[in-house]
């Protein structure tokens, strides 16, 4: 096995739809969960290839993708982008679901539906990322060394600070965040909001 980080290419969307469902259950496989296999890259991976592919880097064993880490440098303009060129004709081809369905599925589609919320708690850190990487690239450092590249980008692109999102499940990921510095800012019911600047 040999491991790169590379930009992304368009051939790879197939991979991070992927990546994504099978690390879609707190870092677990979410295959099962899912009548649609592409409904958690449609909201968690795919928009951010599309609206920001230079923000997308691919972790690869031969080049083939076995992680990434993709996001956006403003999440003010990936909302805004993504309302005008990116869920609409999603939200043609998933109608909402009843209320009543709690299917893992019919709660991906409510998030499409609404599109990507921006919390007023995280304007100050205008950048966010999402980072999966399969288990035969785990614990070989890499999941470091990609958050640098992707910090690295923003840096160049004078971006002043970062934020992410990590399920409160994802015990794995929450110690991997706070040992590469990224601090608390936000305690959610769910979920845990980090932060980090970068200047």
């Amino acid at each position: 096995m040999s491991l790169i980080i590379r930009p992304y290419k368009k051939s790879d969307l197939p991979k991070l739809y992927e990546i994504c469902l099978k690390t879609g259950n707190s870092g677990k496989d979410a295959t099962p969960l899912f009548k649609d296999p592409l409904l958690l890259g449609h909201f968690y991976a795919a928009p951010y290839a599309v609206i920001q592919p230079g923000l997308t880097f691919i972790l690869a064993d031969n080049d083939i993708p076995v992680g990434y880490i993709l996001g956006t440098s403003d999440s003010k303009f990936f909302q805004s982008e993504t309302e005008k060129k990116y869920f609409p004709s999603l939200r043609n081809k998933y109608p909402s679901p009843e209320e009543n369905d709690n299917t893992p599925d019919a709660k991906i589609i409510r998030l499409i539906h609404n599109g990507y919320v921006l919390r007023p708690e995280l304007l100050a850190y205008p950048a966010h990322l999402h980072i999966d990487i399969l288990l035969e690239g785990q614990g070989k450092g890499m999941g470091r060394k990609l958050t640098e590249t992707f910090c690295n980008k923003l840096i160049e692109m004078k971006v002043g600070a970062l934020h992410l999102e990590v399920g409160k499940r994802n015990t794995d990921a929450i110690k991997f965040y706070e040992k590469i510095g990224f601090q608390l800012i936000k305690d959610y019911e769910w979920s845990i909001a980090y932060g980090i600047k970068l200047n």
